[in-house]
Protein backbone atom coordinates (compact mmCIF):
# COMPACT_ATOMS: atom_id res chain seq x y z
CA UNK A 1 0.00 0.00 0.00
CA UNK A 2 1.63 3.82 -0.87
CA UNK A 3 0.34 6.67 1.28
CA UNK A 4 1.03 9.75 -0.78
CA UNK A 5 0.70 13.95 1.03
CA UNK A 6 0.64 16.68 -1.16
CA UNK A 7 3.51 18.52 -0.09
CA UNK A 8 2.86 21.09 -3.13
CA UNK A 9 3.97 24.75 -2.28
CA UNK A 10 5.73 23.59 0.78
CA UNK A 11 9.99 23.87 1.36
CA UNK A 12 12.06 21.68 2.60
CA UNK A 13 15.46 21.14 4.09
CA UNK A 14 16.60 17.89 5.02
CA UNK A 15 20.50 17.73 6.52
CA UNK A 16 22.47 14.59 5.64
CA UNK A 17 19.68 14.26 2.85
CA UNK A 18 22.37 12.51 0.30
CA UNK A 19 22.42 8.99 1.50
CA UNK A 20 20.67 6.56 3.98
CA UNK A 21 17.65 7.74 5.81
CA UNK A 22 17.94 11.36 4.98
CA UNK A 23 17.76 10.19 1.06
CA UNK A 24 15.05 8.31 1.19
CA UNK A 25 13.25 11.14 3.40
CA UNK A 26 14.53 13.60 0.54
CA UNK A 27 13.27 11.51 -2.38
CA UNK A 28 9.75 10.62 -1.14
CA UNK A 29 9.71 14.33 -0.39
CA UNK A 30 9.87 15.28 -3.87
CA UNK A 31 7.56 12.44 -4.91
CA UNK A 32 4.82 14.36 -2.50
CA UNK A 33 5.41 18.03 -4.49
CA UNK A 34 7.99 19.55 -1.83
CA UNK A 35 10.49 21.57 -3.09
CA UNK A 36 13.69 19.92 -1.40
CA UNK A 37 17.02 21.38 0.05
CA UNK A 38 19.63 18.91 0.72
CA UNK A 39 22.58 20.17 3.20
CA UNK A 40 25.25 18.23 3.21
CA UNK A 41 28.81 17.81 4.19
CA UNK A 42 29.39 15.46 1.21
CA UNK A 43 26.37 16.05 -1.35
CA UNK A 44 26.24 13.97 -4.29
CA UNK A 45 23.90 15.70 -7.57
CA UNK A 46 20.59 15.00 -7.36
CA UNK A 47 18.06 16.50 -10.35
CA UNK A 48 15.15 16.09 -7.80
CA UNK A 49 16.63 18.30 -5.29
CA UNK A 50 18.70 21.26 -4.72
CA UNK A 51 22.25 20.01 -2.85
CA UNK A 52 24.05 22.65 -0.48
CA UNK A 53 27.63 21.49 0.73
CA UNK A 54 27.21 22.40 4.85
CA UNK A 55 28.78 21.28 7.65
CA UNK A 56 26.24 21.16 10.42
CA UNK A 57 28.49 22.25 12.87
CA UNK A 58 29.29 25.33 11.73
CA UNK A 59 27.29 28.24 12.07
CA UNK A 60 28.72 29.98 8.60
CA UNK A 61 27.83 27.16 6.72
CA UNK A 62 24.08 27.24 8.01
CA UNK A 63 23.80 30.99 7.53
CA UNK A 64 25.21 30.64 3.64
CA UNK A 65 22.79 27.89 2.82
CA UNK A 66 20.20 29.22 4.98
CA UNK A 67 19.97 32.70 3.29
CA UNK A 68 19.95 30.90 -0.44
CA UNK A 69 17.20 28.92 0.56
CA UNK A 70 15.11 31.90 2.06
CA UNK A 71 16.12 34.48 -0.97
CA UNK A 72 15.13 31.58 -3.25
CA UNK A 73 11.67 30.52 -1.50
CA UNK A 74 10.65 32.57 1.06
CA UNK A 75 9.42 30.10 3.85
CA UNK A 76 10.67 26.73 5.04
CA UNK A 77 7.98 24.52 6.04
CA UNK A 78 9.79 21.74 6.96
CA UNK A 79 13.08 20.53 9.08
CA UNK A 80 14.52 17.09 9.29
CA UNK A 81 17.44 17.50 11.29
CA UNK A 82 18.95 13.89 9.91
CA UNK A 83 23.11 14.55 9.74
CA UNK A 84 24.51 12.37 11.64
CA UNK A 85 27.63 10.10 12.58
CA UNK A 86 27.68 6.63 14.21
CA UNK A 87 31.80 6.56 15.14
CA UNK A 88 33.13 2.87 15.81
CA UNK A 89 31.44 0.03 17.97
CA UNK A 90 34.08 0.21 20.40
CA UNK A 91 34.04 0.25 24.37
CA UNK A 92 34.06 3.33 26.32
CA UNK A 93 37.25 2.89 27.42
CA UNK A 94 39.07 2.11 24.07
CA UNK A 95 37.30 5.25 22.61
CA UNK A 96 39.18 8.36 20.95
CA UNK A 97 37.79 11.46 22.76
CA UNK A 98 38.40 12.93 19.76
CA UNK A 99 35.78 10.77 18.16
CA UNK A 100 33.64 11.68 21.11
CA UNK A 101 33.70 15.09 20.25
CA UNK A 102 33.00 14.72 16.58
CA UNK A 103 29.99 12.61 17.52
CA UNK A 104 28.56 14.65 19.81
CA UNK A 105 29.38 17.47 17.13
CA UNK A 106 27.64 16.17 14.53
CA UNK A 107 24.74 14.93 16.42
CA UNK A 108 23.88 16.96 18.76
CA UNK A 109 25.76 20.28 18.06
CA UNK A 110 24.48 19.83 14.86
CA UNK A 111 20.83 19.42 15.56
CA UNK A 112 21.12 22.52 17.72
CA UNK A 113 22.66 24.69 15.35
CA UNK A 114 20.40 23.68 12.37
CA UNK A 115 17.28 24.77 14.24
CA UNK A 116 18.20 27.78 16.41
CA UNK A 117 18.88 29.39 12.46
CA UNK A 118 16.22 28.00 10.65
CA UNK A 119 13.29 28.60 13.47
CA UNK A 120 13.60 32.06 13.37
CA UNK A 121 12.27 31.51 9.71
CA UNK A 122 9.11 29.54 10.69
CA UNK A 123 8.32 31.89 13.75
CA UNK A 124 7.79 34.60 10.79
CA UNK A 125 4.86 31.98 9.32
CA UNK A 126 3.72 30.14 12.78
CA UNK A 127 4.12 26.83 11.12
CA UNK A 128 6.58 24.21 10.19
CA UNK A 129 7.50 20.70 10.85
CA UNK A 130 10.81 20.01 12.68
CA UNK A 131 11.73 15.96 12.78
CA UNK A 132 14.60 15.53 14.40
CA UNK A 133 16.45 11.86 14.03
CA UNK A 134 17.39 10.33 17.47
CA UNK A 135 17.95 6.79 17.70
CA UNK A 136 17.08 3.76 19.66
CA UNK A 137 20.06 4.05 21.26
CA UNK A 138 18.88 7.54 22.89
CA UNK A 139 16.33 5.72 24.80
CA UNK A 140 18.04 2.46 26.05
CA UNK A 141 21.84 3.55 25.95
CA UNK A 142 23.13 0.29 23.73
CA UNK A 143 26.86 -1.24 24.97
CA UNK A 144 29.78 0.13 22.35
CA UNK A 145 27.85 3.21 21.14
CA UNK A 146 28.44 5.08 24.73
CA UNK A 147 28.72 8.70 23.00
CA UNK A 148 26.05 8.38 20.16
CA UNK A 149 23.99 6.67 22.56
CA UNK A 150 24.40 9.89 24.67
CA UNK A 151 24.24 12.29 21.10
CA UNK A 152 20.86 10.46 20.83
CA UNK A 153 19.61 11.11 24.47
CA UNK A 154 20.35 15.07 24.03
CA UNK A 155 18.43 15.03 20.83
CA UNK A 156 15.17 13.42 22.39
CA UNK A 157 15.62 15.64 25.56
CA UNK A 158 15.67 18.78 23.22
CA UNK A 159 13.08 17.49 21.27
CA UNK A 160 10.79 17.58 24.42
CA UNK A 161 11.52 20.86 25.65
CA UNK A 162 11.69 22.73 22.13
CA UNK A 163 8.28 21.30 21.28
CA UNK A 164 6.91 23.02 24.83
CA UNK A 165 8.58 26.17 24.15
CA UNK A 166 6.60 26.78 20.43
CA UNK A 167 3.28 25.54 21.21
CA UNK A 168 2.24 29.07 21.07
CA UNK A 169 2.57 28.34 16.79
CA UNK A 170 1.96 25.72 14.20
CA UNK A 171 4.89 24.82 14.72
CA UNK A 172 5.18 20.95 15.79
CA UNK A 173 8.58 19.63 16.73
CA UNK A 174 8.97 15.50 17.06
CA UNK A 175 11.34 12.99 17.18
CA UNK A 176 11.94 9.49 15.02
CA UNK A 177 14.03 6.76 16.89
CA UNK A 178 15.23 4.20 14.45
CA UNK A 179 16.71 1.47 15.71
CA UNK A 180 19.12 -0.78 12.99
CA UNK A 181 18.77 0.19 9.91
CA UNK A 182 19.64 -1.49 6.47
CA UNK A 183 22.05 1.40 5.78
CA UNK A 184 25.74 2.20 5.05
CA UNK A 185 26.31 3.46 8.86
CA UNK A 186 25.00 0.00 10.12
CA UNK A 187 26.67 -1.66 7.06
CA UNK A 188 30.46 -0.53 8.36
CA UNK A 189 29.93 -2.07 11.68
CA UNK A 190 30.28 -5.36 9.52
CA UNK A 191 28.82 -8.56 9.43
CA UNK A 192 29.31 -9.63 12.95
CA UNK A 193 27.84 -6.73 14.43
CA UNK A 194 25.05 -6.60 11.98
CA UNK A 195 24.07 -10.38 12.75
CA UNK A 196 23.90 -9.34 16.16
CA UNK A 197 21.51 -6.60 15.51
CA UNK A 198 19.00 -8.47 13.46
CA UNK A 199 19.16 -11.73 16.16
CA UNK A 200 18.40 -9.07 18.69
CA UNK A 201 14.87 -8.15 16.51
CA UNK A 202 11.61 -9.17 17.43
CA UNK A 203 11.56 -8.85 13.47
CA UNK A 204 14.61 -10.66 12.67
CA UNK A 205 15.92 -7.81 10.22
CA UNK A 206 17.27 -4.25 9.76
CA UNK A 207 14.62 -2.19 9.14
CA UNK A 208 14.28 -0.31 5.29
CA UNK A 209 15.55 3.53 5.01
CA UNK A 210 11.58 3.99 3.23
CA UNK A 211 10.48 2.71 6.14
CA UNK A 212 11.98 5.75 8.40
CA UNK A 213 11.31 8.07 5.50
CA UNK A 214 7.15 7.00 5.56
CA UNK A 215 6.87 7.98 9.41
CA UNK A 216 9.00 11.41 8.61
CA UNK A 217 6.20 12.59 6.08
CA UNK A 218 3.00 11.35 8.04
CA UNK A 219 5.42 13.83 11.23
CA UNK A 220 5.72 16.68 8.39
CA UNK A 221 1.92 16.60 6.76
CA UNK A 222 -0.95 18.60 8.34
CA UNK A 223 -3.05 15.57 9.60
CA UNK A 224 -0.31 15.19 12.19
CA UNK A 225 -1.43 18.56 14.17
CA UNK A 226 -1.69 16.83 17.49
CA UNK A 227 1.50 15.37 17.75
CA UNK A 228 4.45 17.47 19.52
CA UNK A 229 7.40 16.79 21.90
CA UNK A 230 7.19 12.79 20.71
CA UNK A 231 9.74 10.10 20.27
CA UNK A 232 8.82 7.90 17.59
CA UNK A 233 10.32 4.21 17.65
CA UNK A 234 11.26 2.86 14.17
CA UNK A 235 13.10 -0.64 15.74
CA UNK A 236 11.43 -3.83 14.95
CA UNK A 237 9.72 -4.18 18.49
CA UNK A 238 13.11 -4.09 19.89
CA UNK A 239 12.50 -0.81 22.15
CA UNK A 240 11.21 -1.77 25.46
CA UNK A 241 10.03 1.19 26.51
Amino acid sequence: MTVTYDFAGKTAIVTGGSRGIGRAVATQLVRSGADVWIWDADPTPNDETRSQTVDVTKAQDISNALGEVVASTGQIDILVNNAGYLGPYLGFEAFDPAEWQRIIGVNLVGTFEVTHQVLPVMRKTGRGRIVNMGSLAGKEGLPNLAAYSAASAGIIAFTKALSREVCDTDIRVNCVAPGPIDTNLIRRLGNEVVSEMIGASPLKRLGAAEEVAALVLWLCCDASSFNTGAVFDMSGGRARH
